[in-house]
């Protein structure tokens, strides 16, 4: 199905076409004479969505495309820079959450449009940046945004890939920034996979960008199959029988559900195992505590070898395996290895080993054994390997080659291959329902579902997806089929003011300004929406309480002032039966108390009154009702302008640091340091700021000042506790870290006294693996000290050097020509590979 919603329509039905006559119109508009000149050059014709949305953009609009992964929504974008490319000037960005997904597509625009016409900004990459279409991160566009880039002149389209990831709540605020700062002339081409309020997001688009159409499509290109696979079975999900209903599950796998119940003596979980291997408890024992009992289907569950050669025999590869491990992808590839399966002939495997020397033939020969290359490289040549963060990037890339070149065809993956990355296979393999968040093992999403078996079905190549479950004890058929059937998930801001937020906004716009500009944010658009139905609500119960007012008037008196000594009279009472009958002056207090009100009831004119006790049903209804209005206007007011307040607090923040300051006029404006702070983008930008103010880096070499900055974006996986001094750094660095945490407590300590969050303390779990890298100590014993893959230790080196930049920048002369030193020390090796694009 494909929807579209027009600005107008969503403005003002009546002076405007009807939805049915707009979408009629559209479809006419293929003779629009650039749409009908690219089209005819497409290898396939459209979908109806995508030639909606082209022909909204040459009519002038921006569009919203949300569609299921895979179904081709890119082609919007790629319509939108070949309207670009019509004109002499005319440029496009083209955005994307993960550095991956830009090189990607950075490689393919130079296939088509040449490099020189292309260019590639990521951080930590720069390429070409001055070109007509430059791929880029986010956040690259953010920081342009604020410092008013010469970049930004000819800019017509800003293409975002993934909008959807403006959710993340770590980095989904930036996609809200670029949003709202984009010059007006700019046409957004936004592209989000199949959410549940698409047309909510669309009206905040309509709101803050002007002119959108809203594209919905809720079909996949290519169908998805759904099955179960129990021992060596491939059961369907859902009853394929002709007269079976829409999406009722296979009655097989109810039947196997209740065996397995009855055969453990359990209850079936919901559609996952809650603890252990086996759904049991710690150590993978049962709750009762003996040994965990294994149903005849979980024992014939099949290894992974058997299951890909099922697969190939039956003609279902290429296919993904989603393990939501990096440790059980490895795992997964050394047990197909070992089961000896091979599925590649002589000729792709030349093809492989040429493949794998060009891309890595920059890699030194000392690294190639911590790096795994051998073992890596035999499963590739057997086609077979595993996707993950943990990877050196390089490896990453070539196993996606290999995988779209068809051949490599069984990738063990982690969930962020579902994150946009063309790699589509013809079947997904999910090995569990739940996943680690990192505090619990909890079970996927319905979203994530869609995401990952979005990746089942290659268009122009499958006629059918399949998406294949491993059976496992507690599953739960019923729960499986519910999570399947959902296809959509709702869209939800993570906005929130950062300081360096704060003061570019002030700076371009001051303060007033700044707090409607904040007010614009999808998250303030998402509450208010909520508020007017919280207001609707407490409209209607003020209806009623007039009502029961009414119905409680008493011709004698005030009833209310009566039913209220009456409400308390019985609260005093309850709280007698509760209090510690040792307390004598708290019993004598309370019934002092007891006495006064009976006093007061008796004497109130309404207490003689006929119908009173008919009058107090009704006064106990209005109070009752008056209650629960009173906290939905309580809500309201703490979601209106909600934004807006987290702003003022951080306003106070700031002026309390120095970095803003009132001029004689009254109006709070950017100090001197508030122009440091402008140029700081990283998470923890306060600390940073105030630590170059203070001078605490001053005394650093460019080693310590590499462990300090990695100190301060490092995130360990788990929870750090104290670290042994002797596994830090030499020298000055520790006097430094010492100064360094303890500003971090103080502006801790005032952010919360503001009501903010605050933030975590500083990780120095690699930084003394940074300082030996940057003093030239090999990959493998760098390794060694990390205790950590090398993709993760590039990807961590790479943000280190990505602040380093900035300190390069905006430090004082000897921070900053430290800080330079310290990026040219740390940028070599696989650190210096990877960072080619």
């Amino acid at each position: 199905m494909t929807h579209t919603q027009s600005p107008a329509e969503r403005q003002s039905p009546a002076d405007h076409q009807s939805p049915a006559e707009r979408f009629a119109a559209a479809r006419s508009r293929a003779v629009q004479p650039k749409l009908q000149q690219w089209r005819s050059g497409l290898r396939f014709d459209l979908d109806p969505f995508q030639a909606e949305a082209c022909a909204s953009l040459e009519d002038g609009h921006s569009v919203l495309v949300a569609a299921p992964t895979g179904a081709g929504k890119t082609i919007v974008a790629e319509f939108a820079i070949y309207l670009a490319m019509q004109t002499r000037s005319d440029k496009v960005f083209y955005t994307a959450p993960m550095k991956a997904l830009s090189n990607q597509k950075f490689q393919e625009f130079v296939a088509e449009y040449g490099a020189d016409q292309v260019g590639l900004l990521t951080g930590d990459t720069n390429v070409n940046a001055q070109a007509r279409i430059v791929v880029m991160t986010t956040e690259v566009l953010r920081n342009m945004l604020y410092a008013d880039s010469d970049l930004l002149k000819n800019l017509a389209f800003v293409v975002m890939d993934e909008v959807h990831y403006l959710a993340d709540r770590f980095r989904g605020a930036v996609w809200e920034e670029v949003i709202i700062h984009l010059p007006e002339p700019v046409r957004m081409v936004s592209l989000s996979a199949t959410v549940s309020n698409a047309e909510e997001f669309g009206d905040w688009l309509q709101a803050v960008r002007g002119d959108t159409d809203v594209i919905v499509s809720e079909e996949r290109p290519v169908p998805l199959e759904q099955h179960v696979l129990v021992k060596s079975n491939m059961l369907d999900l859902f009853d394929s029988s002709a007269l079976a209903a829409s999406h009722r599950v296979n009655p097989e796998l109810v039947r196997l559900n209740q065996a397995a119940g009855r055969g453990t003596g359990g209850r079936s979980g919901n559609g996952a195992p809650g603890r252990g291997h086996n759904g049991g408890g710690r150590n993978g024992r049962d709750y009762r505590g003996g040994p965990p009992q294994r149903s005849q289907f979980d024992a014939g569950r099949m290894d992974r070898g058997e299951i890909v050669r099922m697969l190939n025999g039956k003609h279902l590869l290429p296919a993904i395996f989603f393990i939501f491990s990096r440790v059980g992808c490895d795992q997964a590839v050394r047990q197909v290895l070992r089961a000896g399966v091979r599925l590649t002939d002589e000729h792709e495997r030349e093809e492989i080993r040429r493949i794998v020397d060009d891309r890595c033939r920059a890699l030194l020969d000392e690294d190639l054994g911590v790096l795994g290359y051998f073992e890596w490289l035999d499963g590739l040549e057997r086609g077979v390997a595993a996707h993950h963060a943990g990877l050196l990037p390089a490896f990453k890339e070539v196993v996606e080659e290999l995988f779209q070149k068809k051949l490599v065809k069984a990738v063990f993956a982690t969930e962020t291959l579902a994150l946009g990355i063309n790699m589509p296979a013809r079947t997904v393999v999910l090995d569990k329902l739940e996943k680690f968040n990192g505090e619990a093992r909890v079970p996927i999403t319905p979203g994530e579902y869609t995401q990952l078996t979005g990746r089942a079905g290659r268009r122009g190549i499958d006629t059918l997806g399949h998406s294949v479950i491993q059976w496992q004890q507690g599953l739960d058929p019923q729960a499986v089929a519910s999570l399947a059937s959902k296809r959509t998930y709702p869209l939800n801001s993570s906005f929130k003011p950062t300081y360096n937020m704060a003061v570019n906004l002030l700076d371009q716009f001051g303060r007033e300004r700044t707090r409607e500009v904040l007010e614009s944010s999808f998250a303030q658009f998402q509450a208010d929406r909520a508020v007017v139905d919280l207001a609707l609500r407490v409209r209607k119960q003020e209806e009623s309480l007039a009502g029961f007012a009414e119905a409680m008037t008493c011709h004698l008196g005030d009833f209310s002032d009566y039913a209220g000594i009456r409400r308390r009279l019985s609260a005093v009472e309850r709280e007698g039966t509760k209090a510690d009958p040792a307390n004598r002056g708290e019993r004598d207090k309370r019934q002092r108390e007891l006495v006064s009100l009976k006093k007061r009831m008796k004497a109130h004119s309404c207490h003689h009154c006929p119908d009173r006790e008919q009058h107090a049903r009704w006064a106990e209804r209005w109070f009752t009702l008056k209650q629960q209005t009173d906290a939905l206007s309580q809500q309201i007011n703490a979601r209106t302008g909600a934004i807006a307040r987290v702003f003022d607090r951080v306003t106070d923040v700031l002026l309390g640091y120095g970095y803003l300051e009132q001029n004689e006029a009254g109006l709070v404006v950017l100090s001197e340091s508030g122009r440091i702070l402008r140029r700081i983008y990283a998470e923890r930008d306060l600390l940073v700021a105030e630590s170059l103010r203070r001078g605490l880096w001053n005394d650093l070499d460019a080693a310590s000042l590499a462990a300090m900055a990695c100190a301060l974006i490092f995130e360990p996986r788990r929870e750090e506790g104290l670290i042994d001094p002797r596994y830090l750094p030499k020298g000055a660095f520790r006097p430094a870290l010492d100064e360094t945490q303890d500003l971090w407590s103080r502006i801790d300590d005032l952010e919360r006294d503001h009501q903010l969050p605050g933030s975590n303390p500083l990780a120095v779990g690699l930084s003394l693996a940074m300082w030996k890298w940057a003093r030239g100590a090999s990959l493998s014993d760098v390794l060694d000290e990390a205790e950590m893959a090398a993709g993760d230790f590039v990807r961590w080196t790479k943000q280190t050097i990505d602040l380093l930049d900035q300190l390069s920048v905006v430090g004082d002369g000897t921070v900053g020509r430290t800080a330079r030193e310290a990026m040219d020390a740390v940028r070599r090796g696989i650190v210096a590979y990877s960072s080619v694009a």
